[in-house]
């Protein structure tokens, strides 16, 4: 129990320095919000006022303060782009983003661990053979570069989606999956490569062990020697990746929501940044460094659950 409080008090620590650093950023950076909202042609005397409305007039560690406790309740303030409370603009992407994230990360398990574990098995035969190959010219190919591929050979030579015409999940859920499941590809594709090679590489290190030479003495098949007892073992590398995955997934594809037209949260970040919304690019990189911390937070805990020879230190 003690390691499972230090690890919430060390989330909690980073986080709040992240939110401290970040906050200090957008002070120091040049800029003026009040500015940016109104245009440079507006009078002073508004520009005053908002900036009065704004709190700029107050001293940093009053900002901080007002920062934090908003954020504490979800609360990070008005856009000034968009006139509308930046939770709202955030609680309309996240969706978008999230099911990006979970299509293509369930792309990656299903697809990487069978040929992962395929590769091990048949090591320098025909089909490793080949799947190295497929795998490693993949791993080169940038995703926003396989979007565009996409979007060419399955948009519009194909026709089996019309690029850009985003669907959002309440209009109609089923268009939006099918829609989905091409920028999930793309994002799914060098990961699954990358999955594919480390797992071949723990699978074949753990094959060289004794207690594999003791599963096959006792008369179990290679079939069951590598799913029930290799596996688990191989997995721990393979975990700290997926955990990186997964964190960069939720994180927001920027690109790619670029090349297909996707209101998530990555395109409302570069939108924010262009236009100095600086409340907005505040609450996306508290939300950004959340989803890293707890990714890693669950990926430590999910450690000693596959391998029990991994033990949490008091």
């Amino acid at each position: 129990m003690r390691y499972y409080v230090k690890k919430i008090i060390s989330l909690i620590m980073v986080l709040f320095l992240i939110m401290l650093l970040t906050f200090i950023a957008f002070q120091v950076i040049p800029g003026d919000g009040a500015l940016s909202k109104l245009g440079v042609d507006a009078e002073e005397e508004a520009v005053e006022a908002l900036r009065e409305a704004l709190g700029y007039n107050k001293s940093m560690p009053e900002r901080f303060f007002c920062f934090m406790s908003g954020a504490i309740r979800g609360d990070f303030g008005t856009s000034y782009q968009y006139s509308r409370p930046v939770s709202d603009l955030l609680a309309a992407r996240l969706p978008v983003t999230v099911g990006l994230a979970v299509i293509s990360i369930l792309m990656i398990v299903v697809l990487s661990v069978p040929l992962g574990l395929l590769c091990s098995h048949r090591e320098g035969g025909v089909a490793d053979s080949i799947i190295t190959f497929v795998t490693q010219t993949l791993m080169a190919v940038p995703a926003f570069f396989l979007g565009i591929l996409i979007t060419l050979l399955f948009g519009l030579v194909l026709k089996w989606f019309v690029p850009g015409s985003y669907v959002a999940p309440g209009e109609n859920f089923g268009q939006f999956l099918h829609y989905m499941i091409f920028p999930a590809f793309a994002i799914a594709v060098p990961k699954i490569a990358m999955t594919v090679k480390f797992l071949k590489t723990s699978v074949l290190r753990e094959l060289k062990l004794d207690y594999v030479r003791t599963a096959r003495s006792k008369g179990n098949s290679e079939r069951r020697v590598l799913w029930h007892h290799v596996l688990k073992n191989a997995l721990i590398p393979v975990i700290t990746f997926m955990g990186m995955v997964i964190a960069d997934v939720l994180a927001g594809s920027i690109v790619i929501e670029q090349v297909f037209n996707l209101p998530g949260v990555g395109r409302l970040l570069i939108s924010a940044i262009s236009n100095r919304d600086y409340p907005v690019v505040e609450a996306i990189v508290v939300y950004i460094a959340s989803v890293v911390l707890i990714v890693n937070f669950i990926v430590d805990l999910l450690y000693q659950k596959v391998d029990p020879r991994v033990k949490l230190q008091d």
